[in-house]
């Protein structure tokens, strides 16, 4: 224990966990005998952080919340498995997020930078990249992969082994069921494609070109006839030279376990209309 950190009598601090410098531990917290806090972490009041876990420099813990308990896995009989949070990263009051589980990696990972919201749910063995966003009662299942700046709207759900590809918005309540490419945006329930994240691609300085041959793609792959598979060639044919078109293909082509989240009919005239705007 760094004799720089802070902890609140009322704190119950296990023997043999590592407290970084400056760290400052709130009232009636409870840190558990293999957790590792880095420089400058706070943990509010009421916060459980419990099993191997490993919490990144800067991470500011709201009330209620818990890190590294059991995994809502019936497999699970006490093994060695992980939590790792990145630095920078706010969870708050009331999300929950489990360490891994035997049945998959060991380790369930929230990248820096994040942003968990109040009721968040991140389950065992999901990843999360850095600059993920969770609204509040987002729930995530076992074994989700979340990548770079994607934002998970209020109330979704997303099925256990799903990937969703970075740079993707979720709309609030959408129930998510099938993989998401990169820099698409789903909404529903079920959750279909309703386009590109053109907005997100705007504010992260996309040029106009580059944001044209992703339209230009997209509609090779979504809104043409034919067999998926020849879309697929053809795309790669007509755009693969373009960097972020070749991510998305390959993130077609990685294994998956959930398939793909596919463009819905019904939302091929609310795609035109946002693109316009």
């Amino acid at each position: 224990m760094h004799p720089s950190a802070e902890i609140h009598p009322t704190a119950i601090v296990a023997p043999g966990a590592a407290i970084g410098p400056g760290c400052r531990i709130g009232p009636f917290c409870i840190i558990g005998a293999e957790v590792t806090l880095g420089e400058g972490v706070v943990l509010d009041s009421h916060v459980s952080v419990d099993g191997i876990a490993e919490i990144g420099a800067g991470v500011r813990v709201s009330p209620f919340a818990t890190i590294g308990h059991l995994p809502q896995d019936l497999k699970y009989k006490g093994q060695p498995t992980r939590v790792v949070v990145g630095a920078g990263t706010m969870v708050r009051e009331h999300a929950t997020i489990h360490r891994g589980s035997v049945g998959g990696h060991g380790v369930t990972t929230v990248g820096p930078d994040c942003l968990i919201m109040v009721n968040a749910h991140v389950g065992h063995d999901c990843t999360l990249d850095h600059h993920v966003i969770l609204a509040n009662n987002v729930m995530l299942g076992g074994h989700v992969a979340i990548a770079d700046t994607v934002f998970v709207g209020g109330g979704a759900a997303i099925h256990q082994f799903v990937r969703i590809g970075r740079q993707v918005v979720v709309g609030g309540m959408s129930g998510v069921e099938a993989d998401v490419i990169p820099f698409g945006a789903v909404m529903g329930n079920r959750a279909r494609l309703t386009g590109l994240n053109l907005i997100g691609l705007k504010r992260r300085g996309f040029p106009r070109s580059q944001i044209g041959t992703l339209r230009a793609a997209y509609r090779s792959l979504f809104r043409t006839a034919g067999a998926f598979q020849g879309r697929v060639e053809a795309t790669e044919a007509a755009f693969g030279e373009d960097p972020v078109v070749r991510e998305i293909l390959a993130f077609i082509r990685a294994d998956s376990h959930r398939g793909l989240c596919r463009a819905g009919r019904e939302m091929l005239e609310d795609e035109d209309a946002e693109a316009e705007a």
